[in-house]
């Protein structure tokens, strides 16, 4: 049976852009072996779940990747932002020469105009919030003043020292996986963990509830809008090979574009750190990805994969309660630790709740 047009078009566009960025050779309206291995480098590349398949978030990311800087006008377009590759380098020459715009997410929001603007006036051109020709001409005349991203590490480490480390004063957002095959013990770590964090004077929302399952646009929407300081993404993960197993934790990173979550990297590996010091589940590593419940979170999100459900002895570990009670334990100091100063840091492994009220946890 051949391709509808539909089809085919979207076949053509996905190896057109490939050709083009080079991880493919030339062009093709169909999707063959070697198709497959080039999607397959390209969802590498971005921070994507390599399937070699043409999903939702691989046709969106070969959008984004069709722009490049100078290729049209930019702009913000409340409730339709412009999305691209020409969006993320305008961010990060901005946040290179010091202008906040958030995080370089290649999305053009109202942080991006605004950071716009206060190039655009200090440089002399027209106020408009509009990056057309004049404005691109006075970012590639200007030579990078600051490099590697340290205005948004800075920034990103400022705010999590006014935050100071006491837990009482913090607003967590858990969010438990609403697969068929690992809702239950998603649900249940997040409702373990947040019986605790409420107890120490945490504000706490849960994503879902047993009953209501929002689309994952609407939780995000609820951790954007719950002023969130920190989102906790709970998941397990399967493979053919049911060897496989272990834990991994994941953060928004985009080494393309550069960029990364310095809070949610660092949380990510004490994350990995504490539960793999705690119980003994194999140290599968943190790593970037550029998954929309990663990028879209305006706060620093991290999603943990707690074992295979492909393999007998993760299952077993995840079915045993008083594993769960470590797990949730090691994500609570994980917790505090990420908000200690480096002279009242423990090493991993050592620091029990009992420990975190002498931390500054919380005052009686």
């Amino acid at each position: 049976m051949s391709p509808s047009g539909e089809e085919t078009n979207v076949i053509s566009l996905v190896t057109n852009t490939l050709t083009r960025l080079g991880f493919l050779k030339t062009a093709s309206n169909t999707f063959g072996a070697v198709e497959e291995d080039g999607l397959r480098a390209f969802q590498q590349e971005r921070g994507l779940i390599v399937s070699g398949e043409i999903d939702g978030p691989t046709l969106r990311a070969i959008d984004e990747a069709r722009w490049k800087l100078g290729d049209r006008i930019l702009s913000f377009v409340p409730g339709k932002p412009l999305r691209g590759d020409d969006v993320a380098t305008l961010q990060s020459r901005l946040v290179d020469m010091g202008f906040d715009c958030g995080r370089v997410d290649a999305i053009f929001g109202a942080r991006t105009d605004a950071a716009v603007r206060e190039f655009q006036k200090s440089v002399g051109v027209k106020v408009d919030g509009v990056c057309g020709p004049a404005t691109i001409m006075s970012l590639m005349r200007l030579v990078k003043t600051v490099s590697g991203g340290a205005p948004i590490q800075l920034r990103d480490n400022a705010k999590r020292a006014i935050r100071g480390p006491a837990l009482a004063n913090k607003i967590i957002v858990l969010d438990p996986s609403s697969l068929p095959e690992d809702r239950e013990i998603a649900f249940d770590i997040a409702q373990r963990l947040e019986g605790r964090l409420i107890a120490l004077g945490v504000t706490v929302y849960l994503s879902r509830s047993s009953a209501k399952d929002p689309s994952e646009v609407d939780r995000i929407k609820l951790a954007n809008e719950s002023g969130a300081d920190l989102v906790i993404s709970f998941h397990t993960d399967n493979y053919k090979n049911e060897s496989a197993h272990g834990l991994a934790t994941y953060y928004y990173g985009n080494d393309l574009h550069g960029v990364h979550s310095v809070v949610g990297e660092r949380f990510a590996a004490l994350v990995q750190r504490e539960i793999t010091a705690r119980t003994d589940l194999l140290n599968c590593r943190t790593h970037a990805k550029s998954w929309d419940l990663l990028r879209l979170t305006k706060a620093p999100t991290v999603r943990i994969d707690l074992g295979y459900l492909s393999n007998p002895g993760d299952v077993k570990r995840l079915g045993d309660v008083t594993f769960r009670e470590t797990v949730v334990e090691s994500i609570i100091v994980a917790i505090q630790r990420l908000y200690l100063s480096a002279e009242n840091d423990a090493k991993t492994g050592t620091l029990k709740i009992s420990d975190l009220r002498k931390a500054g946890i919380r005052s009686d």
